[in-house]
């Protein structure tokens, strides 16, 4: 086949994977890990070469650009010590631990092999949350497992860029040090520059498909001029992005932040499609050119640097939980974390997108640049299988799961939503307002789920919104309207649908 069509044939499995996914505990990414290796070793599928800088931007700058505008910045002032714990310090100490490893047992140069470290130390939260939205952990754990994500990557990603510069220059003089030097504060500033700059032209595009392919493309003009002025274009793309995110001055419109979500939900899916595919072709390529006895050595040092990543993080993890209890100073206002807790954000280390993509961007001529790459595609693997599978079970065999907290905080916040439109709304006199001081009365009541009136009238109103999808389907076909005509109504049904709470739709679903 040619990588087109193993291409094609990947994402329609996918599409069957996630449905499955979606019915088990299975986390998609460990489905998806297993079936890119399957794909790619259908006789007759290519040998793929992929640039290195082609690499880094195609796939790193959309991610680290999502994981940003996800990133709980309001956060970051109570659970800032976990966070730093678990996202700078475990990925030092884990690139610490895999660089030994690689020095020691492969003979890697010690450049070379901090780069391996950082290639395989961070964490994807993709596969972690995917099991953690059904377990009904604490709050605190899956923020604590979801805001790591961004640090995870951005410290993995700058020791490996640092590692790469000293191999490449043969070691550190006074040009790469100081060029190292000023590429983290070069590239947060271009960085806040850039996401000012978007702000101010992002209303030019509201409303349109081009604001979407505006976000797209100043997010790999930001990464590549970053990189042409030799700063640090992921400290830049991150910089950009929570600028955007999170300056008053920036207003994003509704529509534009629907179909954002969307369009970007589905590009990330994309990417982590195509890395496993290539991850597979590439491993496949790899192991053909291996004699049997190197086969073997490159096994057992993958064994040792799996062995090393699993190992290093839960430990890791389970110290820092025993440093809390004897210095409350490391752990601030907050409670030390509990055994089972500990044990739990330990065992979420499963491998992504990122270790892969970082693989892909070695050059050819970098040292022992087929085990590094083995190495990490056997990470990534052993991680998703291992990990993946065994999260659900371990949190509810340490009791973990169903105490989640966050339904109640959602109907707390919805309750004080409510209160402030029933405010604005306090000097308004007539009919209408009274109608619409009714229905925010019946929103604030079963802000909880716990109100008859507000299940009904959800039930109703999709129940209205049904028929009115059904009647217009039926104008269409009977051609009493005109194309242009259906497609808008259809989207006014589409918006009043997605109106209506989620909680709404699922009564209606179940019958």
């Amino acid at each position: 086949m040619s990588f087109f069509e193993s291409l094609v044939a990947l994402l329609a499995l996918a599409v069957l994977l996630l449905q499955v996914a979606r019915r088990t505990p299975i986390p998609y990414p460990t489905m998806l890990a297993a079936a890119g290796v399957i794909v790619a070793t259908i006789p007759g599928s290519p040998a793929i070469a992929l640039d290195g800088h082609t690499a880094m931007a195609l796939f790193i700058a959309p991610v680290l650009l999502d994981a940003a505008f996800d990133f709980p910045l309001a956060a970051i002032r109570r659970l800032w010590r976990p966070l730093i714990a678990l996202a700078v310090v475990a990925v030092l100490l884990t690139t610490a631990v895999v660089a030994w490893i690689g020095w020691a047992f492969a003979g890697l140069p010690v450049a070379a092999a901090i780069a391996l470290g950082a290639i395989v130390a961070p964490p994807d939260a993709a596969a972690a949350t995917t099991v953690l939205q059904s377990a009904a952990l604490p709050r605190r754990t899956v923020q604590i497992l979801t805001g790591e994500s961004l640090l995870n990557d951005a410290t993995a990603l700058l020791l490996f860029g640092a590692a790469l510069a000293v191999q490449s220059h043969g070691g550190i003089d006074a040009a790469v040090a100081t060029r190292l030097g000023l590429a983290v504060p070069g590239g947060i500033l271009l960085g806040l520059f850039c996401g000012w700059l978007m702000g101010r032209l992002m209303p030019f595009t509201r409303g349109s498909f081009g604001g979407n392919l505006f976000e797209f493309v100043n997010t790999f003009i930001v990464w590549i001029l970053a990189e042409r002025l030799g700063l640090s274009a992921v400290l830049c793309v991150v910089a950009t992005a929570m600028y955007i995110a999170n300056a008053p001055a920036v207003s994003i419109g509704a529509r534009n932040r629907v179909q954002s979500f969307a369009v970007w939900g589905v590009a990330v899916f994309v990417l982590n499609v195509l890395a496993f595919l290539l991850m597979g072709m590439q491993a496949r390529q790899i192991v053909a050119e291996m004699s049997a006895e190197r086969l073997r050595e490159a096994a057992g040092f993958a064994g040792l640097v799996v062995l090393g990543v699993i190992v290093t993080r839960l430990a890791w993890s389970l110290a820092y939980n025993l440093l809390t209890r004897a210095f409350p100073l490391l752990r601030g206002p907050l409670n030390p974390p509990s055994f089972a807790q500990s044990v739990v954000v330990g065992w979420c280390g499963m491998r992504g997108l990122v270790t892969l993509a970082t693989a892909f961007a070695l050059p050819h001529d970098f040292p022992q640049r087929d085990l590094i790459v083995l190495s990490a595609f056997a990470v990534v693997l052993a991680t998703l299988v291992l990990q993946g599978l065994t999260l659900a079970p371990l949190i509810r065999l340490l009791g973990l799961a169903g105490k989640d907290d966050g339904d109640a905080a959602l109907a707390d916040v919805r309750r004080a939503l409510a209160d402030t439109a029933l405010a604005a709304l306090a000097g308004e006199q007539g009919r209408v307002a009274g109608e619409t001081r009714r229905r925010l009365e019946i929103d604030r009541s079963g802000a909880g789920n716990d109100c008859a009136e507000f299940d009904a009238r959800q039930r109703l109103e999709l129940a209205a919104v049904a028929a009115q999808r059904a009647r217009l389907d039926a104008l269409r076909d009977s051609d009493a309207i005109g194309q242009d005509i259906y497609e808008r109504l259809q989207e006014e049904l589409d918006w009043r649908e997605l109106a209506i709470s989620p909680e709404g739709r699922r009564l209606i679903e179940a019958g």
